[in-house]
Protein backbone atom coordinates (compact mmCIF):
# COMPACT_ATOMS: atom_id res chain seq x y z
CA UNK A 1 0.00 0.00 0.00
CA UNK A 2 1.38 3.39 -0.98
CA UNK A 3 0.93 6.09 1.64
CA UNK A 4 0.88 9.85 1.26
CA UNK A 5 2.38 10.40 4.72
CA UNK A 6 4.34 8.05 6.98
CA UNK A 7 4.96 9.26 10.53
CA UNK A 8 7.65 7.66 12.70
CA UNK A 9 7.79 7.87 16.48
CA UNK A 10 10.41 6.55 18.88
CA UNK A 11 7.58 5.49 21.21
CA UNK A 12 3.87 4.83 20.87
CA UNK A 13 2.22 8.23 21.64
CA UNK A 14 5.07 10.41 20.23
CA UNK A 15 3.16 10.99 17.02
CA UNK A 16 -0.16 11.61 18.77
CA UNK A 17 1.30 14.15 21.17
CA UNK A 18 3.14 16.05 18.45
CA UNK A 19 1.27 16.01 15.16
CA UNK A 20 -2.00 14.10 15.54
CA UNK A 21 -4.12 17.08 14.57
CA UNK A 22 -2.15 17.56 11.35
CA UNK A 23 -2.58 13.86 10.59
CA UNK A 24 -6.31 14.02 11.30
CA UNK A 25 -6.60 17.00 8.95
CA UNK A 26 -4.78 15.21 6.14
CA UNK A 27 -6.88 12.06 6.64
CA UNK A 28 -10.01 14.22 6.40
CA UNK A 29 -8.60 15.60 3.14
CA UNK A 30 -8.42 12.08 1.73
CA UNK A 31 -4.73 11.36 2.34
CA UNK A 32 -3.55 7.93 3.38
CA UNK A 33 -1.44 8.16 6.52
CA UNK A 34 0.43 5.51 8.49
CA UNK A 35 2.49 5.38 11.67
CA UNK A 36 5.58 3.31 12.45
CA UNK A 37 6.57 3.13 16.13
CA UNK A 38 10.25 2.31 16.55
CA UNK A 39 9.96 0.80 20.06
CA UNK A 40 7.23 -0.70 22.21
CA UNK A 41 7.85 1.84 24.98
CA UNK A 42 8.72 -0.99 27.34
CA UNK A 43 10.84 1.20 29.62
CA UNK A 44 7.95 3.53 30.37
CA UNK A 45 7.29 3.96 34.10
CA UNK A 46 3.53 3.52 33.71
CA UNK A 47 1.77 0.72 31.91
CA UNK A 48 3.41 -2.10 29.96
CA UNK A 49 4.45 -2.81 26.40
CA UNK A 50 1.22 -4.79 26.05
CA UNK A 51 -1.04 -1.98 27.26
CA UNK A 52 0.83 0.48 25.06
CA UNK A 53 0.15 -1.72 22.04
CA UNK A 54 -3.57 -1.78 22.85
CA UNK A 55 -3.58 1.98 23.34
CA UNK A 56 -1.70 2.57 20.09
CA UNK A 57 -4.30 0.52 18.25
CA UNK A 58 -7.10 2.57 19.80
CA UNK A 59 -5.35 5.83 18.90
CA UNK A 60 -4.89 4.63 15.32
CA UNK A 61 -8.64 4.08 15.06
CA UNK A 62 -9.32 7.58 16.37
CA UNK A 63 -7.03 9.08 13.72
CA UNK A 64 -8.21 6.88 10.87
CA UNK A 65 -4.74 5.59 10.07
CA UNK A 66 -4.31 3.30 7.07
CA UNK A 67 -1.59 1.26 8.81
CA UNK A 68 0.33 1.13 12.07
CA UNK A 69 3.37 -1.05 12.70
CA UNK A 70 5.95 -1.42 15.46
CA UNK A 71 9.57 -2.27 14.67
CA UNK A 72 10.30 -3.52 18.20
CA UNK A 73 13.62 -1.71 18.62
CA UNK A 74 15.02 -1.61 22.17
CA UNK A 75 13.45 1.27 24.09
CA UNK A 76 16.21 3.56 25.35
CA UNK A 77 18.98 1.59 23.68
CA UNK A 78 18.41 1.54 19.93
CA UNK A 79 21.09 3.32 17.91
CA UNK A 80 21.51 4.82 14.48
CA UNK A 81 23.50 2.03 12.83
CA UNK A 82 23.23 -0.08 9.68
CA UNK A 83 21.03 -2.73 11.29
CA UNK A 84 18.41 -0.25 12.44
CA UNK A 85 18.65 1.87 9.28
CA UNK A 86 17.92 -1.16 7.12
CA UNK A 87 14.72 -1.93 9.03
CA UNK A 88 13.51 1.66 8.61
CA UNK A 89 14.47 1.61 4.93
CA UNK A 90 12.29 -1.46 4.47
CA UNK A 91 9.31 0.43 5.86
CA UNK A 92 9.97 3.46 3.67
CA UNK A 93 10.21 1.28 0.57
CA UNK A 94 7.19 -0.77 1.61
CA UNK A 95 4.88 2.24 1.93
CA UNK A 96 6.56 4.71 -0.46
CA UNK A 97 5.43 7.88 1.35
CA UNK A 98 5.74 11.28 -0.27
CA UNK A 99 6.16 12.88 3.17
CA UNK A 100 7.84 11.48 6.27
CA UNK A 101 7.24 12.94 9.72
CA UNK A 102 9.68 12.09 12.51
CA UNK A 103 10.86 12.95 15.99
CA UNK A 104 12.22 16.29 17.14
CA UNK A 105 15.87 16.84 16.25
CA UNK A 106 16.71 17.72 19.87
CA UNK A 107 14.55 16.87 22.86
CA UNK A 108 14.41 15.85 26.52
CA UNK A 109 14.14 12.10 25.89
CA UNK A 110 17.30 10.64 24.34
CA UNK A 111 15.28 8.38 22.03
CA UNK A 112 13.68 11.37 20.33
CA UNK A 113 16.90 12.81 18.95
CA UNK A 114 18.17 9.32 18.05
CA UNK A 115 14.92 8.48 16.31
CA UNK A 116 15.03 11.75 14.43
CA UNK A 117 18.49 11.13 13.02
CA UNK A 118 17.86 7.44 12.35
CA UNK A 119 14.74 8.09 10.27
CA UNK A 120 16.20 11.09 8.47
CA UNK A 121 19.31 9.12 7.49
CA UNK A 122 17.19 6.14 6.40
CA UNK A 123 15.08 8.39 4.16
CA UNK A 124 18.24 9.35 2.26
CA UNK A 125 19.67 5.84 2.13
CA UNK A 126 16.35 4.42 0.95
CA UNK A 127 16.89 6.21 -2.36
CA UNK A 128 20.23 4.54 -3.12
CA UNK A 129 20.09 1.89 -5.84
CA UNK A 130 22.89 -0.26 -4.44
CA UNK A 131 21.22 -0.75 -1.06
CA UNK A 132 19.18 -3.89 -1.55
CA UNK A 133 16.29 -4.90 0.71
CA UNK A 134 13.50 -7.41 0.57
CA UNK A 135 10.29 -8.21 2.42
CA UNK A 136 8.74 -11.67 2.43
CA UNK A 137 11.44 -12.80 0.04
CA UNK A 138 10.59 -10.19 -2.57
CA UNK A 139 13.08 -7.46 -3.53
CA UNK A 140 12.01 -3.88 -2.89
CA UNK A 141 12.30 -0.89 -5.18
CA UNK A 142 14.27 2.11 -4.02
CA UNK A 143 12.24 5.03 -2.70
CA UNK A 144 13.18 8.41 -1.29
CA UNK A 145 10.45 10.59 0.27
CA UNK A 146 10.10 14.04 -1.24
CA UNK A 147 9.96 15.76 2.15
CA UNK A 148 11.06 15.01 5.72
CA UNK A 149 9.58 17.10 8.53
CA UNK A 150 10.37 16.96 12.25
CA UNK A 151 7.54 17.53 14.69
CA UNK A 152 7.99 19.39 17.98
CA UNK A 153 7.89 17.53 21.29
CA UNK A 154 8.84 18.39 24.89
CA UNK A 155 11.06 21.37 24.14
CA UNK A 156 9.47 24.53 22.82
CA UNK A 157 11.54 24.72 19.65
CA UNK A 158 10.77 27.56 17.24
CA UNK A 159 9.06 25.98 14.21
CA UNK A 160 10.07 26.55 10.61
CA UNK A 161 6.41 26.37 9.61
CA UNK A 162 3.07 25.74 11.29
CA UNK A 163 -0.15 24.04 10.23
CA UNK A 164 -3.60 25.41 11.07
CA UNK A 165 -5.31 22.52 12.88
CA UNK A 166 -8.16 24.48 14.47
CA UNK A 167 -10.85 21.98 13.48
CA UNK A 168 -8.92 18.89 14.58
CA UNK A 169 -7.80 19.49 18.15
CA UNK A 170 -10.61 17.40 19.61
CA UNK A 171 -9.42 14.46 17.51
CA UNK A 172 -5.84 15.01 18.64
CA UNK A 173 -6.78 15.09 22.31
CA UNK A 174 -8.90 11.95 21.92
CA UNK A 175 -5.99 10.12 20.28
CA UNK A 176 -3.62 11.14 23.08
CA UNK A 177 -6.06 10.15 25.82
CA UNK A 178 -6.36 6.71 24.22
CA UNK A 179 -3.08 6.10 26.11
CA UNK A 180 -4.93 5.72 29.39
CA UNK A 181 -1.95 4.41 31.34
CA UNK A 182 0.37 7.25 30.39
CA UNK A 183 -1.42 10.49 31.16
CA UNK A 184 -3.26 12.25 33.97
CA UNK A 185 -5.62 10.06 35.96
CA UNK A 186 -6.38 11.17 39.53
CA UNK A 187 -7.38 7.61 40.44
CA UNK A 188 -4.16 6.01 39.20
CA UNK A 189 -1.88 4.34 41.73
CA UNK A 190 1.06 4.31 39.29
CA UNK A 191 4.16 6.47 39.96
CA UNK A 192 3.96 10.03 38.73
CA UNK A 193 6.00 11.01 35.68
CA UNK A 194 6.65 14.27 33.81
CA UNK A 195 3.81 13.44 31.41
CA UNK A 196 1.24 12.19 33.92
CA UNK A 197 0.42 15.59 35.44
CA UNK A 198 -2.72 17.60 34.78
CA UNK A 199 -0.48 20.42 33.55
CA UNK A 200 1.05 18.20 30.87
CA UNK A 201 -2.37 17.07 29.63
CA UNK A 202 -3.50 20.70 29.55
CA UNK A 203 -0.33 21.63 27.64
CA UNK A 204 -1.49 19.57 24.65
CA UNK A 205 -4.12 22.24 24.07
CA UNK A 206 -2.48 25.40 25.36
CA UNK A 207 0.74 24.92 23.37
CA UNK A 208 -1.28 24.44 20.19
CA UNK A 209 -3.40 27.46 21.08
CA UNK A 210 -0.28 29.60 21.50
CA UNK A 211 1.08 28.58 18.10
CA UNK A 212 -2.34 29.30 16.66
CA UNK A 213 -2.32 32.74 18.27
CA UNK A 214 0.93 33.56 16.51
CA UNK A 215 -0.58 32.90 13.07
CA UNK A 216 -4.05 34.25 13.78
CA UNK A 217 -5.97 30.97 14.14
CA UNK A 218 -7.31 28.97 17.07
CA UNK A 219 -4.83 26.06 17.09
CA UNK A 220 -1.67 25.09 15.19
CA UNK A 221 1.08 22.46 15.18
CA UNK A 222 4.69 23.28 14.33
CA UNK A 223 7.41 21.48 12.39
CA UNK A 224 11.08 21.97 11.62
CA UNK A 225 13.00 21.03 8.49
CA UNK A 226 16.63 20.29 7.70
CA UNK A 227 16.62 22.39 4.54
CA UNK A 228 14.94 25.55 3.28
CA UNK A 229 11.17 25.54 2.95
CA UNK A 230 10.30 26.11 -0.72
CA UNK A 231 7.06 27.49 -2.21
CA UNK A 232 5.97 27.98 -5.82
CA UNK A 233 4.55 31.44 -5.20
CA UNK A 234 4.48 34.17 -2.58
CA UNK A 235 0.74 33.58 -2.50
CA UNK A 236 1.28 30.09 -1.06
CA UNK A 237 2.12 31.72 2.28
CA UNK A 238 -0.69 32.67 4.64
Amino acid sequence: MKLDILAFGAHPDDVELSCAATIAKEVANGKRVGVIDLTRGELGTRGTAETRAEEASAAAAVLGLSIRENLGFADGFFINDREHQMEVIKMIRKYQPDIVLCNAIDDRHIDHGKGSTLVSDACFLSGLLKIETEIDGKPQQLWRPKLVYHYIQWKSIEPDFVVDVSEYMDTKVASVLAYKTQFYNPDSKDPQTPISSQNFTDSITYRARDLGRLIGVEFAEGFTVERFVAVDSLFDLK
